[in-house]
């Protein structure tokens, strides 16, 4: 310890003008600290109260001479041993329990506090002795545990609630010594651990510890030379100090511990923060020494010159020294900083790290320390140690101000070395990875690389950016350990970039994506599946197979077809990796369609394979411009977006000099369209199960003319239909699809037979045997007036009368028979209306007679009373009832014309169906006199002018 530097951490308070106040009169025999205040017990029997500046804040009179006190920790309480006379003459020794919150008010006559409990010390069976140290334990409040050392070498011990005399005594003895003046009690002291309560007694020559948890209680020698009054202390880790002249002593419960060597009588210690307080005298010159010890970093903390100390305190953070001449000293510690700036403008680094430590002082304040040193260390070029600091302060300095320094690539051993305790502690960037694993590959030191990568410690996705790691093992050409690190990861895209990118292993990417869980595969095949199809068509398909039929975990879950479908990634969404291999896809989508025959995207998917079906060399227009300009939607597709001509796709594989395969795979592949668009529009089905706006753009782009009038017919859009044959000049088609298609029996159209006609006489070439045949038709079915035929087919300069000669002869007799028939017909009505005029006549002007002997209704005789019509109907009065005005046979047709000419007249809804039913009808002049004969057309009153309706 002579060797020890010696520093000067702490300073005086106060600036020098500590005293005892003049208000405490008496010689001082005793000191306290606690909660705050200084008390201070006096031969005179008072006791006195000091603030934080030492000044007198009041004083009591607490016995006639006060031995010893202690201020409680826990409780506002003061515990004094004094002499008191007023109680006992011989035995005025006691004990007392001030409790200081309650001071009696003022203006009263004293300003003590209430004395709480008074106990005698001696008894019968405690006989008096002198008290030469004691000591108070707090050990459970209310409950105090009272140690007093005697003279003898006994202790006497009070346990219990004083202030409700609560209490139990027992007493300790110290192992008998031959020497009776070398067994008095010099020092005292408790020590707490856990439920175990031992008790420390130091003799002149000797030191006991007692344990007291046990009653009787037992107790053991733990030396055999002691100390004398006021150098005995406890450590704030329960550790007995004692001074002797040689050196400084600690014990633990199992004896003698360490021991600190410098000569000196010690007639102080104690005990502040960690810090050994020690006043030693020196012999020869007989000067004072208050010396403050840093025993963890040994160095000397303070050392100044004293006069005669009579006591010692610890309170607010400072030592307070009382002198013999009733003189103070207060010394404080300085703050870290200050004590941290005198070392480093030593350069006494070592010393500041070792302090800051033992102090606990906060990691920051620590890192600091240790970050000075390192740039100490660097300056004088001690890397390797000054990296060693460098390290030290991982998680509080800032990594790039280290790495800047460390950037020389002479100095990359330590750069590596920072970087590899950065990720270890979990505290590295994406760039610290980077540069780490570039240091690794210019080192060329693959042991580590793999230690990094590879390490089993369960942390390496945690340790470091695992992106990061990957691109750099990458870029340097270090492909395994990125594989690595990405199938460790679960980064399933990078990982397959490798494989496919990198390394062309197909086959290994391909069993990887088979590995994978079924949304994951399919989100790799999305991102890879162009490379994988260009390489490996097959077995990709197989995997596309499995991720969107129910070969994979489905079965396994054992789910139905129906249920499990929606659950399962569509065709459709794969359509992008197939852009450039349209032949794998159309291959791809055949399998899907003859395995699942109910998918949801069952639509999308025929779209796609008529697109594919249809075009003439196998290429995909529509696709191609969707997914360069992003998404891929075929239903998308209107007649706008068809950007090809059909002068472009025309097919015309022998004139572009395609070979005999190409045109027959492209007749077959129609042939697979034509079934499609069959099968995929069955007749129980309104809509089919494709796009039929799409289905007609392609085939009119690639003239495929068998789908296109499968549609057309589908939709029964008949006129497109023959327009397709017309367009192609096929007269032959043309007729017989009329025939199919025109025959109003079987649900055709007739007028299409009028549209053959037309285009016939728009022709401009000779097609008489096309057009007798279309008249035959016209002719059966009465299409068309003679009229509107010769109109039409004389525009065609080709056609001779020849052509209609016939036609026109067999339509001149009809009509000459139909007019005869009318002629004949009109004879009838007329005789018929000649009739009726002369029964009018004769109703008029003449008598009728009724001879009808049989009534209408009832069929039996007519007798009296009866009621005879005009209309030579006769009826019974009595079967006619109270209706005698009008004939119950004729009154029936009667009443409907009546109603069907008014509501004519008031409905004009009514005047709408009549028209409706003249244009309709091919006699509108029959539907005229049927209006006429029922009367409901008649002149009626329209306003002032009564013009006929």
């Amino acid at each position: 310890m002579y060797q020890w530097r010696k520093f000067e951490f702490f300073e005086e308070k106060l600036a020098g003008k500590c005293a005892i106040p003049e208000e405490v009169t008496g010689k001082i025999e005793c000191c306290s600290s606690g909660r705050g205040k200084v008390v201070i017990g006096c031969d005179d029997g008072t006791v006195s109260f000091l603030d934080r500046s030492l000044h007198f804040s009041y004083g009591f009179q607490a016995h006639s001479s006060v031995l010893f006190l202690q201020q409680l920790k826990q409780r506002n309480f003061l515990v004094t041993i004094g002499d008191d006379e007023q109680i006992s003459a011989q035995q005025s020794r006691c004990l007392k329990v001030f409790d200081l919150d309650r001071i009696q008010p003022e203006g009263s006559s004293s300003t003590s506090p209430d004395c709480i409990g008074i106990l005698r010390i001696f008894t019968n069976q405690f006989p008096e002795a002198k008290i030469t140290s004691f000591l108070v334990l707090e050990e459970a409040p209310p409950i105090l545990l009272i140690a007093i050392g005697l003279d003898n070498g006994c202790i006497y011990c009070i346990k219990g609630d004083i202030a409700r005399e609560r209490i139990t005594r027992f007493k300790l003895q110290v192992n008998n010594v031959s020497d009776k003046s070398q067994c008095s009690i010099t020092g005292l002291g408790f020590r707490v651990d856990g439920q175990a309560l031992q008790l420390f007694a130091v003799t002149p020559s000797s030191v006991s510890l007692f344990f007291l948890q046990n009653q009787p209680s037992r107790g053991q020698t733990l030396d055999q030379i002691g100390g004398n009054v006021n150098s005995v202390a406890m450590s704030d880790r329960g550790e007995l100090i004692i001074g002797r002249p040689e050196a400084v002593y600690f014990y633990e419960v199992d004896g003698r511990g360490p021991c600190w060597a410098f000569e000196g009588e010690k007639k102080f210690l104690g005990w502040f923060r960690g810090y050994l307080l020690c006043i030693i005298e020196d012999q020869r010159s007989g000067n004072h020494t208050f010396n403050i010890y840093d025993l963890k970093n040994h160095l000397i903390a303070h050392s100044l010159v004293v006069k005669e100390v009579s006591h010692m305190l610890c309170e607010w953070g400072s030592i307070i020294l009382i002198m013999a001449d009733k003189s103070a000293l207060c010394i404080g510690e300085k703050d870290m900083e200050s004590k941290l700036d005198m070392l480093f403008k030593k350069n006494l680094y070592t010393v500041a790290i070792n302090l800051v430590q033992s102090q606990q002082a906060d990691a920051a304040a620590t890192a600091e320390v240790l970050r000075k040193y390192g740039d100490h260390l660097y300056s004088k070029q001690d890397y390797d140690e000054a990296m060693a600091q460098y390290i030290h302060t991982i998680g509080h300095l800032e990594p790039s101000y280290v790495i800047q320094k460390f950037l020389d690539a002479q100095r990359i051993y330590n750069l590596t070395n920072y970087l590899e305790k950065l990720h270890e502690k979990g505290l590295a960037s994406k760039d610290h990875t980077t540069l780490l694993l570039n240091c690794y590959t210019k080192l060329k030191d693959v042991d580590k690389l793999n230690v990094f990568i590879k390490s089993e410690d369960g942390l390496g996705e945690h340790r470091f950016d695992v992106e990061t790691a990957i691109r750099v093992c990458r870029a340097t050409n270090y492909y395994e350990h990125a594989m690595y690190v990405a199938k460790k990861a679960g980064k399933h895209e990078w990982y397959l970039k490798i494989l496919l990118e990198d390394l062309g292993r197909y086959e290994e990417a391909l069993q990887y994506i088979s590995s994978l869980e079924p949304s994951q595969a399919g989100v790799t095949v999305k991102e890879y599946g162009k490379i994988l199809i260009e390489h490996k068509p097959e077995e990709t398909i197989e995997i596309l197979m499995k991720l969107c039929t129910e070969d994979g975990e489905s079965a396994k879950r054992g789910r139905t077809n129906g249920a499990y479908l929606t659950m399962l990634p569509s065709p459709v969404d794969f359509l992008n990796i197939f852009i450039h291999h349209l032949q794998s896809l159309m291959v791809f989508l055949e399998k899907y369609t003859n395995k699942v025959k109910d998918s949801p995207a069952q639509v999308e998917i025929h779209n796609t394979l008529l697109e594919l079906y249809l075009s003439n060399d196998l290429n995909f227009p529509l696709m191609s411009q969707a997914s360069n300009g992003g998404d891929i939607s075929v239903r998308a597709i209107r007649p706008g977006a068809a950007t090809m001509s059909k002068a472009e796709s025309n097919g015309k594989f022998v004139a572009d000099g395609k070979d005999l395969t190409q045109e027959m795979d492209r007749m077959e592949r129609q042939e697979k369209g034509l079934r499609l668009l069959k099968s995929a529009w069955p007749s129980e089905l309104e809509h089919p199960l494709y796009d039929v706006d799409l289905a007609i753009i392609l085939c009119e782009m690639n003239e495929f003319k068998e789908g296109l009038l499968y549609i057309y017919e589908k939709m029964k859009l008949y006129k497109e239909v023959i327009s397709c044959y017309m367009q192609a000049h096929d007269h032959e088609g043309l007729i017989a699809c009329c025939k199919r298609l025109g025959d109003s029996g079987k649900g055709g159209d007739p007028t299409l037979w009028a549209d053959l006609l037309k285009y016939f006489g728009e022709l401009g070439e000779d097609c008489s045997k096309e057009v007798k045949e279309v008249l035959t038709y016209i002719e059966r079915d009465d299409i068309l007036p003679p009229i509107i035929v010769l109109q039409t087919l004389s525009r065609n300069p080709c056609l001779t009368l020849s052509v209609i000669k016939e036609y026109i002869a067999r339509k001149l007799e009809q009509e000459s028979k139909l007019i005869e028939e009318d002629r004949r017909a009109i004879e009838k009505y007329q005789e018929a209306t000649l009739t009726m005029r002369k029964e009018i006549q004769d109703l008029r002007t003449n008598a009728r007679i009724f001879q009808l002997s049989k009534c209408t209704a009832c069929t039996f005789t007519l007798d009296l009373p009866a009621v005879h019509f005009m209309c030579i109907h006769s009826f019974h009065q009595r079967c006619l009832g109270d209706n005698e005005k009008e004939c119950p046979v004729c009154a029936p047709e009667y009443r409907s014309v009546l109603e069907m000419k008014t509501s004519l007249e008031q409905n004009s809804k009514d005047q709408d169906r009549f028209f409706q039913q003249v244009k309709n009808s091919k006699d509108g002049f029959s539907v005229i006199a049927e209006y006429f004969g029922k009367g409901v057309i008649s002149k009626t009153s329209n306003g002032p002018t009564g013009a006929s309706s």
